[in-house]
């Protein structure tokens, strides 16, 4: 039986410092440092990182290649763990915000739209610290228009007896179609060889810079499966599936069919229903084929021969998971989110299918082709035309005023109560519970924290790591009542031994 589909989002968000600054104060690995910085100063303690469990080049293919990898975070740089139980750090060149771990997709949509709001509030914070007339703005999205893409990267708990050649096999159809209906659309193409005239528009920000089928990069040869085996669990009983083939939507029913249609398939995939007769034959050309079509008539070549196109692929997964829904039930994607997500994906599938346009209240792509060709008719822009590309970032500025996407009726599924709260309280399902409650509670007394344990210094013992390693314990279930009862860390971890 499919285990829960525990599960989160990892945004980077574009940045860039607009006004009169220094070379230094604009460089973007500094403005991130700033905005993260300005945050925590008005917010918490910080309270760093633990990387004694990090390990990128762990692939789960049976290998590792730590010592060849360039470190894929610089620990020197700010990276911290918030009380709602994420963590907000500089990757790279980028603001980055992991969501916490959540039992749910629409638990996970909520902690997403706080990181939003959290990146707004940064933002805010970092305005005093900037001379008069500067200002810095964060995007989310996925490409900056000069060939460098940043990723926005979903987890989710497998369970490790599944084999990983059946994962990689049975989901690369998903991740190859699902941009009809979760891309977030992007102006031109980046493909090398391939001019705006070619593609004008496209589904995807990310399909251009996949390059491989399977492999354990992020930021090279990026594989629509990526290996790295970094469970942040129990490796003997779970895996980790890191999925870095994915834009970062602004449309939260996107973000939500995304995340909820992934748990269901991954979950006909644990109970061995799901079949492989959709396997592409050729998944980096297909990626691109898809994306490049808005007019979604184009197919794609199966493995055994047949001509598909990326909605009937979707719309066959749709009929499965419907089946499955119906044999097996959907308890481990949340019944009710379950049903949430079944009904989404099949009122989107069905509206691209009659029309488009029909869905540009939920698919981010359809929206933003709707402002983009209103904008290219009305002053005569030609494909590669600078202002449609400024449209296409303006869709993702996250200030609450400027941002397109929230200004082309986009359904709301969040209550903002739900979100404000999650900007500071951890969800109370997971074990994000335990680290987030301690972190609010003894900031001073904790001396790191990952996700998978948290390190307590209670005075003149030593260091004391209390190890988190069943992502479904720690929660409020288990812990909120000696919590509340503890006066102090070291109270808190006798109950704990006892």
């Amino acid at each position: 039986m499919a285990i829960p589909k525990v599960c989160g989002i990892e945004t980077e968000y574009g940045i860039l410092v607009r006004g009169p600054v220094s070379d230094t104060a604009a460089n973007p690995v500094t403005a991130s440092s700033l905005l993260i910085n300005a945050y925590l100063a008005a917010n918490s303690r910080r309270v760093g990182w633990d990387f004694e469990d990090e390990h990128p080049g762990s692939d789960a293919r049976g290998f590792r290649i730590d010592d060849l990898l360039m470190p894929e975070i610089e620990t020197s740089l700010v990276n911290a763990v918030l009380t709602n139980g994420a963590r907000y750090y500089v990757d790279h060149a980028h603001p980055e915000i992991s969501t916490p771990e959540c039992l749910t997709a629409r638990e996970a949509l909520v902690f997403d739209r706080a990181a939003e709001e959290i990146v707004w509030a940064s933002m805010r914070a970092a305005q005093a610290l900037l001379p008069s007339g500067a200002e810095v703005l964060c995007h989310k999205n996925n490409s900056d228009g000069k060939g460098n893409s940043y990723g926005c990267h979903e987890n989710y708990l497998v369970a490790r007896e599944v084999p990983f050649a059946r994962i990689v096999q049975q989901i690369t159809p998903h991740f190859v179609t699902r941009q009809v209906v979760v891309g977030a659309g992007k102006v031109g193409c980046e493909l090398p060889g391939t001019s705006a005239g070619e593609v004008p528009f496209q589904l995807s920000q990310r399909a251009d810079f996949f390059e491989e089928e399977v492999g354990l990069e992020t930021t090279l040869k990026r594989p629509i499966v990526n290996t790295r085996d970094e469970p942040h669990c129990d490796p003997t009983k779970y895996r980790r599936l890191h999925v870095i083939v994915g834009d970062a939507n602004m449309s939260e029913t996107a973000t939500l069919v995304k995340l909820g249609a992934a748990c269901i398939v991954l979950a006909m995939i644990e109970d061995d229903v799901l079949g492989d007769d959709l396997t592409i034959a050729n998944p980096v050309n297909a990626i691109r084929q898809v994306s490049h079509d808005p007019s979604l008539q184009r197919t794609i070549l199966l493995r055994n021969g047949r001509r598909i196109t990326a909605l009937q692929v979707q719309f066959e997964l749709l009929e499965r998971a419907r089946k499955y829904e119906r044999s097996h039930g959907l308890e481990a994607v949340g019944e009710d989110v379950g049903t949430e997500v079944l009904g989404l994906w099949e009122g989107i599938l069905s509206g691209l299918e009659r029309d488009p346009d029909s869905v540009a209240h939920q698919v981010d792509w359809v929206a933003k082709r709707r402002i983009v060709n209103a904008y290219a008719e009305r002053h005569g822009a030609r494909p590669g035309d600078a202002r449609l590309k400024a449209l296409d970032l303006q869709y993702h500025d996250l200030r609450a005023d400027k941002c397109l996407a929230r200004k082309v009726g986009l359904d709301v599924l969040t209550d903002p109560a739900d979100v404000h709260r999650a900007m500071t309280e951890p969800p109370t399902t997971t074990r994000a519970y335990f680290r987030g409650r301690c972190l609010a509670k003894w900031p001073d007394q904790i001396a790191a924290a990952n996700w998978d344990s948290i390190v307590f210094d209670i005075g003149r013992d030593p260091l004391r790591r209390v190890p988190m390693m069943e992502p479904l314990r720690g929660t409020a279930e288990y812990v909120a009542r000696l919590i509340d009862e503890s006066e102090t860390p070291a109270e808190l971890l006798a109950k704990l031994g006892s």
